[in-house]
């Protein structure tokens, strides 16, 4: 662990003159200041007293660090997922006679860094960082000493993290709508290339690989940009519904899609299973419970996700070395909610 001579040695000045920055009690001159501050930065110099503290006794606290105080809690894309999570990290912190102490980041990755170093000084047992949606991420500068764990997110440095499986959500959903009688299955994907886009695609074409089924790309098509309007995701309908061997189903990149989706077939004279079944992603229920007919979709474990990253975190307090032991990435998959958007053909 670093010390304050380590700090001195860096910056060229005093052990006394770290001390000094340190406790606001001497004279310093604001370069030295900026310097001291800087190094203190650079070695994620965590200051003796609470290091000595952490080391020896355990405070109960647990630091939580998540955009979802300052997002909107009524978005059905925004705060809602990291609130789901936030629940899931508190029933089990909580449970386990934990204090969590909770971050907003603001949803702006270049705050997590000061945030992480503010919470290593008031000697929190671990930190648990909580991702809007599931992406790949940095922890530059983490505080060293400290148990970390990344909930719907992981980074590169094989920090644990547990994440949603759409890769195998999206599997189980094709193969039951193959078990359903379909076999001409059309996708409506993410726009953006996003991660959870390429894995859902992946789990769509490994389930129809599985089932003996060809991969049609006439079937596949990325949906426009909510920002380019109906009429351009009307045309991508019109592309995927054509031809002479129309699907049975369509599967949209996620349940939001396929509320809009919905409203422009039923604009057109299509009904919804009777000429088209329909599954959404992510299990929305203010979307899925309320449209008609009530929408299939495939569950995103948010609650089950920040669950999983409080027992991680608590096993790595209780024993650090216990990390070693799992794969670094824990995927978690959701149910299929099978509901009245999707019929069995005869």
């Amino acid at each position: 662990m670093t010390t304050i001579y380590d700090v001195a040695d860096a910056a060229g000045v005093s052990p006394k003159t770290v001390s000094r920055v340190l406790n606001g009690d001497g004279p310093v001159n604001e370069k030295t200041r900026a310097l001291v501050t800087e190094t203190i930065r650079r070695l994620n110099y965590v200051p003796s007293q609470a290091a000595r503290m952490m080391r020896l006794q355990k405070s109960g606290v647990v630091g939580v660090i998540t955009g979802a105080i300052s997002g909107d809690a009524t978005d059905i894309a925004g705060g809602l997922p990291e609130l789901y999570i936030l629940q899931g990290v508190q029933r089990v912190l909580s449970g386990n006679g934990r204090i969590a102490m909770i971050a907003d980041s603001g949803d702006d990755e270049d705050r997590v860094p000061a945030l992480m170093r503010s919470f290593s000084e008031r000697r929190v047992e671990g930190l648990i960082v909580i991702s809007g949606h599931h992406r790949q991420v940095s922890l530059a500068d983490a505080p060293a000493g400290i148990p970390i764990v990344l909930a719907n997110c992981f980074d590169g440095d094989d920090t644990p993290a547990v994440v949603p499986d759409d890769e195998a959500g999206q599997r189980e959903a094709v193969q039951g709508l193959i078990d359903r009688g379909h076999r001409r299955i059309a996708f409506l994907t993410l726009p953006g290339g996003s991660l959870a886009a390429r894995l859902r695609l992946d789990g769509y074409r490994a389930a129809l690989a599985a089932a003996g089924l060809p991969f049609d790309p006439r079937l596949v098509l990325a949906a426009p940009d909510a920002a380019a309007g109906d009429d351009a995701l009307r045309a991508a309908l019109d592309r995927l519904l054509s031809g002479d061997a129309p699907p049975t189903a369509l599967c949209c990149g996620n349940d939001h899609l396929a509320m809009r989706v919905g409203g422009l077939l039923q604009k057109r004279g299509r009904r919804i299973p009777e000429d088209l079944s329909m599954l959404g992603f992510d299990d929305h229920r203010l979307i899925t419970e309320h449209l008609h007919p009530r929408l299939a979709s495939v569950e995103l474990p948010y609650a089950a996700i920040g669950k999983r990253a409080a027992e991680r975190l608590l096993e790595r307090i209780a024993d650090v070395g216990i990390a070693g032991s799992a794969a670094a990435v824990e995927r978690l998959a959701g149910p299929v909610h099978w509901r009245e958007s999707v019929r069995t053909l005869k």
